[in-house]
């Protein structure tokens, strides 16, 4: 089992920056792929980043590229979404996934592909 516990959201203006981050327990962090989810109200849970088991792979929605980084500190089992220059069509409920993959390269898209989540936390931007 992974536990997964994000932090960082909450409420900011347009043009502005949010840094989130998902801690994680359990089973040896370095083994999952890591992603950022989103859910906005009425919307289908959507993929945002994600980062490889080594830290040395990331992949973006095309919406966010340019603007948000996804790191992680695998000696702190944490992973970091860095939001900058946020829009109002960013406002959703944030989640971290683990994906257990047999690839020290490999990022997944489909949220069916994560075995672990967290409870998620609220970003609001205000335009």
């Amino acid at each position: 089992q992974v536990q997964l516990v994000e932090s960082g959201g909450g409420l900011v203006q347009a043009g502005g920056s949010l840094r989130l981050s998902c801690v994680a327990s359990g089973r040896t962090f370095s083994n999952y792929a890591m992603g950022w989810f989103r859910q906005a109200p009425g919307k289908e849970r959507e993929f945002v980043a994600g980062v490889s088991w080594s830290g040395g792979s990331t992949l973006y929605a095309d919406s966010v590229k340019g603007r948000f980084t996804i790191s992680r500190d695998n000696a702190k089992n944490t992973v970091y979404l860095q939001m900058n220059g946020l829009k109002p069509e960013d406002t959703a409920v944030y989640y971290c996934a683990a994906d257990r993959v047999d690839s020290i390269t490999a990022i997944r898209l489909d949220r069916r592909a994560y075995d672990y989540w967290g409870q998620g936390t609220q970003v609001t931007v205000s335009s």
